[in-house]
């Protein structure tokens, strides 16, 4: 009997595997619209994957001063998208929702809907892009909203590592959050080896010391494929070290390098967090539309999970 999404998360097993996409764009056609979700199920349909994540996208214009490389384009609602689109695909979906677009009132009776649905639900719930953002409801706030109105509800975090290197605090971040009802975390884009090995020391540390088990993390991975995508990537707060970036830079196939790279991460990551104690799981996405990012997506989806003990490829 294959075990659930929602229960390898409550057992804290380790070796999750996710794919994660954002929402085709508002603008889009309706026949075009309908071409991509064609092509977005069959893809899904074939991946070896324990379930899917559909992230809520921002504009974050006020999280940094530096020019976004690409315009902002508002998506389709990643809700209606996971559970109307792609309703009638048997397989879990992980929603994002950026909370401090909501007000009190409307996260409740979004929460009350999602409480009685079947199967149960699971989302990723998302504060402000930055301190300066404006929003009517904090995470912390939104977080107890959702346990007292959606207990079936299973709900995630964001963990930075970027953010822990600058202010060595995510860890306690994460263990607030983890009193605040959430079960898991979803890492930024990973390519910083030592500040993510970081996190997870202390994290592990803090966890033992409280006398609590560590609760599963998945770490995401992106293909790099091209100048434009680097730039955006570093936008979004990735971390690239000085000797990766020159690597992806000057390599004459930065798509297949960043592969290699990511290949390289994952398994010096994993096997220190499995030292650790730590439930590490992976979760692939593609920051890029171009197909040929896309495609190597896959392909480091199947690589990763190959990594993984007693993984079916």
């Amino acid at each position: 009997m294959r075990v659930s999404l929602a229960d390898k998360i409550a057992a804290r097993q380790p070796g999750i595997c996710l794919y994660g996409f954002a929402p085709p764009k508002q603008s889009t056609p309706a026949e075009q619209l309908h071409a991509i979700l064609a092509q977005q199920r069959a893809r899904l349909a074939s991946l070896p994957v324990d379930g899917v994540i559909i992230y809520d996208i921002q504009n974050e214009a006020e999280r940094t001063s530096t020019p976004r490389p690409f315009p902002f384009l508002p998506t389709l609602d990643p809700e209606v998208y996971a559970h109307t689109h792609l309703g009638e695909l048997a397989i879990p979906k992980i929603v994002f929702r950026c909370v401090n677009r909501d007000t009190p009132d409307g996260l409740i009776r979004w929460a009350a809907a999602a409480n009685t649905a079947t199967p149960s639900r699971l989302s990723v719930l998302v504060g402000a892009p930055s301190r300066h953002a404006r929003g009517t409801l904090t995470l912390a706030d939104a977080c107890t909203l959702v346990r007292r109105h959606a207990p079936r509800l299973v709900v995630g975090g964001i963990a930075i590592a970027e953010r822990h290197a600058r202010h060595l605090d995510e860890h306690e971040r994460m263990l607030n959050k983890s009193g605040l009802g959430c079960r898991f975390f979803v890492t930024q884009a990973v390519y910083d080896v030592t500040s993510t090995k970081s996190l997870l020391s202390d994290y592990a540390m803090a966890t033992r010391e409280r006398g609590e088990a560590a609760r599963p993390i998945i770490l995401t991975f992106s293909p790099c494929g091209s100048q434009k995508t680097l730039a955006f990537m570093k936008w979004l707060g990735i971390a690239f070290p000085r000797w990766l970036e020159n690597d992806l830079r000057f390599a004459a196939d930065p798509l297949s390098t960043s592969i290699t790279l990511c290949e390289r991460i994952f398994t010096e990551v994993s096997e220190y967090a499995r030292e650790k104690g730590v439930p590490l799981g992976v979760n692939v996405e593609s920051v890029s539309i171009r197909k040929t990012e896309i495609e190597a997506a896959v392909e480091l989806l199947h690589r990763l999970r190959r990594q993984i003990p007693g993984a079916v490829v």
